[in-house]
């Protein structure tokens, strides 16, 4: 098989991470935290451990800011839900049209219940959104920026520090990461980011059930899962520290190990992946925009998205007929984004095509091949 659908789950992993997802399991079985005996204690320390090298590769705000979650749609509602209700009375908060359901669904949520003003901003002839943007939206009552950092449809980014400059300092940022983190360098205190949405399955090659919400101290977001922590347990409420406060129940961590290794593979290759990338996010662009009856809506990227649709073929049909001709792995649709797809005017989705660094050249040549087949095939009847 060709995999082409990083941007969802990221199709191979290094060899490091699997050992330690594999090792955990094999022989950590014990509740992290939780016990005093001897392997509890030790899960534990390496949970720390884990925890101090992610907020040193973000840039964060120390490790007892740096939270395991199931994924980046975990981190997203507990850093959404968490900021409205710590917010007290109604706030206004500005998003874009760009975002994926894990941010627009929660906003909407408490847009309904009346807990925040929302203003979503629209694309500008880049695809994107300007620092401009959120200036221009930004009232007295603004309180928060939610946005992405890449969008999951096109590739299409936004720059966090310079959104940090346009906006009152009193202004929080909150920013998706996942289809960024892992590709591109993303340094919180540098670029202004508060609070910080890591999917540990895609870039950061984790496995699935990884997952980080990293904030600043300025960001103190209530709890939006109650339960079992192993701390203050006689407290009625979760405790008032951090991460105790937003970690209930038992941790994954198997998943947190294999993050722990994707981060220490990435200290080492992501420059170079980075560049690999793009190089092949270009070609693959180059060569579709050659295709005759297909329409290409990313611009070269280091997130390896390439978006594009068939004028004779719905998007769905077309990732159909990759995998069962030629057993390519894509993903059509929306891609739960709809509001991106209204603002490109992409009728029933795109096709996504989306690179790892461990696809080649080749991959994109073949890709490339059934493409142009499809097409022709599919403008013959």
């Amino acid at each position: 098989m060709i995999y082409f659908d990083n941007a969802a789950t990221g199709g191979q992993k290094p060899a490091s991470v699997i050992g330690a997802a594999c090792a955990a399991v094999r022989s950590a079985n014990a509740n992290p935290g939780r016990s005093g005996h001897a392997l509890s204690v030790t899960l534990a320390e390496n949970l720390l451990s884990c925890r101090k090298l992610l907020s040193s590769f973000f840039g964060g705000y120390g490790f007892e800011r740096t939270v395991f979650t199931k994924n980046c749609t975990e981190a997203l509602n507990a850093a959404v839900f968490g900021f409205a209700r710590s917010a007290g009375a109604p706030v206004h908060v500005i998003s874009t049209v760009m975002e994926h359901n894990s941010v627009i669904r929660p906003l909407r949520c408490l847009e309904r219940e009346g807990r925040i003003g929302l203003t979503l901003l629209p694309l500008n002839e880049e695809g994107t959104v300007s620092p401009a943007d959120f200036a221009r939206a930004a009232t007295r009552e603004t309180a928060a920026a939610v946005f992405t950092l890449a969008s999951n449809v096109t590739g299409a980014a936004i720059d966090p520090a310079a959104v940090r400059r346009a906006l009152p300092d009193r202004v929080l940022i909150i920013c998706d990461g996942a289809q960024a983190c892992g590709h591109i360098p993303v340094d919180m205190r540098a670029q202004g980011i508060d609070a910080l949405c890591v999917a540990g399955h895609k870039g950061m090659h984790g496995i699935a059930g990884s997952g980080l919400l990293l904030f600043s101290e300025r960001f103190d977001p209530a709890p939006l899962l109650y339960g079992g922590t192993g701390s203050d347990s006689a407290n009625p409420d979760m405790p008032p520290f951090y991460p105790d406060r937003l970690e209930a129940g038992t941790l994954n961590y198997p998943a947190a190990m294999s993050l722990f290794e994707g981060a220490i593979y990435l200290k080492e290759h992501m420059q170079t992946a980075s560049s690999h990338i793009r190089e092949m996010t270009q070609a693959l662009i180059e060569g579709l925009r050659e295709i005759g009856g297909i329409e290409v809506f990313s611009r070269p990227n280091p997130f390896g998205i390439v978006a594009f649709r068939s004028k004779t073929l719905p998007s769905e049909s077309f990732a159909q007929e990759l995998s069962d001709r030629f057993d390519i792995a894509v993903r059509g649709g929306l891609h739960c984004a709809p509001l991106m797809h209204e603002a490109l005017r992409s009728g029933n989705g795109l096709v996504r095509a989306s690179l790892s660094e461990f696809n080649t050249p080749r991959e994109v040549r073949d890709f490339l091949a059934a493409a142009a087949r499809i097409q022709a095939d599919s403008t013959s009847f």
